[in-house]
Protein backbone atom coordinates (compact mmCIF):
# COMPACT_ATOMS: atom_id res chain seq x y z
CA UNK A 1 0.00 0.00 0.00
CA UNK A 2 1.45 3.38 -0.91
CA UNK A 3 1.61 6.34 1.47
CA UNK A 4 -1.20 8.31 -0.26
CA UNK A 5 -3.71 5.48 -0.06
CA UNK A 6 -2.80 4.88 3.60
CA UNK A 7 -3.89 8.41 4.55
CA UNK A 8 -7.19 8.54 2.62
CA UNK A 9 -10.03 6.87 4.49
CA UNK A 10 -12.44 4.52 2.77
CA UNK A 11 -15.89 6.05 2.26
CA UNK A 12 -19.22 5.15 0.80
CA UNK A 13 -22.34 6.98 -0.37
CA UNK A 14 -25.85 6.68 1.03
CA UNK A 15 -28.64 8.24 -1.04
CA UNK A 16 -30.90 10.49 1.02
CA UNK A 17 -33.21 11.86 -1.68
CA UNK A 18 -33.81 11.73 -5.42
CA UNK A 19 -35.94 13.69 -7.87
CA UNK A 20 -36.00 13.40 -11.68
CA UNK A 21 -33.22 16.04 -11.93
CA UNK A 22 -31.32 15.78 -8.65
CA UNK A 23 -29.94 13.53 -5.94
CA UNK A 24 -28.64 14.04 -2.41
CA UNK A 25 -26.06 11.71 -0.88
CA UNK A 26 -24.48 11.38 2.56
CA UNK A 27 -20.77 10.54 2.44
CA UNK A 28 -19.48 8.31 5.22
CA UNK A 29 -16.00 7.13 6.09
CA UNK A 30 -15.38 3.90 7.95
CA UNK A 31 -16.00 5.70 11.24
CA UNK A 32 -18.29 8.72 10.67
CA UNK A 33 -20.15 10.97 8.25
CA UNK A 34 -17.70 13.27 6.47
CA UNK A 35 -20.04 15.21 4.21
CA UNK A 36 -22.88 15.43 1.73
CA UNK A 37 -23.19 16.04 -1.97
CA UNK A 38 -26.15 17.43 -3.91
CA UNK A 39 -26.16 16.70 -7.64
CA UNK A 40 -28.32 18.55 -10.18
CA UNK A 41 -28.60 17.15 -13.70
CA UNK A 42 -29.32 19.82 -16.35
CA UNK A 43 -28.94 18.54 -19.88
CA UNK A 44 -25.26 18.07 -20.71
CA UNK A 45 -23.98 19.66 -17.47
CA UNK A 46 -24.09 18.32 -13.94
CA UNK A 47 -23.78 20.74 -11.03
CA UNK A 48 -22.69 19.55 -7.61
CA UNK A 49 -22.48 21.08 -4.17
CA UNK A 50 -20.07 19.16 -1.98
CA UNK A 51 -20.04 19.90 1.74
CA UNK A 52 -17.24 18.26 3.71
CA UNK A 53 -16.18 18.31 7.36
CA UNK A 54 -13.23 20.53 8.31
CA UNK A 55 -11.13 17.41 8.97
CA UNK A 56 -11.20 16.38 5.29
CA UNK A 57 -7.82 17.13 3.64
CA UNK A 58 -7.55 18.96 0.30
CA UNK A 59 -6.16 15.85 -1.41
CA UNK A 60 -9.11 13.81 -0.18
CA UNK A 61 -11.54 16.42 -1.53
CA UNK A 62 -9.99 16.05 -4.98
CA UNK A 63 -10.22 12.25 -4.81
CA UNK A 64 -13.78 12.51 -3.51
CA UNK A 65 -14.80 14.68 -6.48
CA UNK A 66 -13.29 12.15 -8.89
CA UNK A 67 -15.09 9.31 -7.10
CA UNK A 68 -18.40 11.20 -7.15
CA UNK A 69 -17.95 11.71 -10.89
CA UNK A 70 -17.14 8.05 -11.52
CA UNK A 71 -19.63 6.43 -9.15
CA UNK A 72 -22.61 8.82 -9.09
CA UNK A 73 -22.51 11.20 -12.07
CA UNK A 74 -21.22 9.01 -14.90
CA UNK A 75 -23.47 6.11 -13.96
CA UNK A 76 -26.58 8.33 -13.97
CA UNK A 77 -26.18 9.67 -17.50
CA UNK A 78 -24.22 8.29 -20.44
CA UNK A 79 -23.24 11.72 -21.73
CA UNK A 80 -22.18 14.79 -19.85
CA UNK A 81 -20.36 17.81 -21.17
CA UNK A 82 -19.14 19.11 -17.81
CA UNK A 83 -19.27 18.42 -14.06
CA UNK A 84 -19.13 21.65 -12.06
CA UNK A 85 -18.58 21.28 -8.30
CA UNK A 86 -18.71 23.89 -5.55
CA UNK A 87 -17.03 22.75 -2.33
CA UNK A 88 -17.93 23.98 1.16
CA UNK A 89 -15.99 22.99 4.27
CA UNK A 90 -17.32 23.24 7.84
CA UNK A 91 -18.90 21.41 10.75
CA UNK A 92 -22.43 20.11 11.06
CA UNK A 93 -24.60 22.53 12.98
CA UNK A 94 -27.78 20.47 13.11
CA UNK A 95 -30.72 18.99 11.25
CA UNK A 96 -34.09 20.71 11.28
CA UNK A 97 -37.57 19.56 10.34
CA UNK A 98 -41.10 20.93 10.53
CA UNK A 99 -42.06 17.69 12.27
CA UNK A 100 -42.06 18.64 15.98
CA UNK A 101 -41.94 14.97 16.97
CA UNK A 102 -38.59 14.53 15.22
CA UNK A 103 -35.82 14.08 17.75
CA UNK A 104 -32.50 14.37 15.97
CA UNK A 105 -29.37 13.11 17.67
CA UNK A 106 -26.16 14.99 16.78
CA UNK A 107 -24.14 11.77 16.57
CA UNK A 108 -26.48 9.59 14.53
CA UNK A 109 -28.99 10.56 11.80
CA UNK A 110 -32.62 9.60 12.35
CA UNK A 111 -33.93 6.70 10.28
CA UNK A 112 -36.50 8.32 8.05
CA UNK A 113 -38.12 6.34 5.24
CA UNK A 114 -38.57 9.51 3.17
CA UNK A 115 -34.86 10.32 3.38
CA UNK A 116 -33.50 6.94 2.25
Amino acid sequence: MNEASATVPTYHFERLARTPQSEQWRIESDTSAIGRVDLHFTGAKVYGTLVVHTSVADEEVEELIADIDARLVSTADEYREDFVVTVWRGTEFGTYSEDEAADFDDDEPEDDDDAR
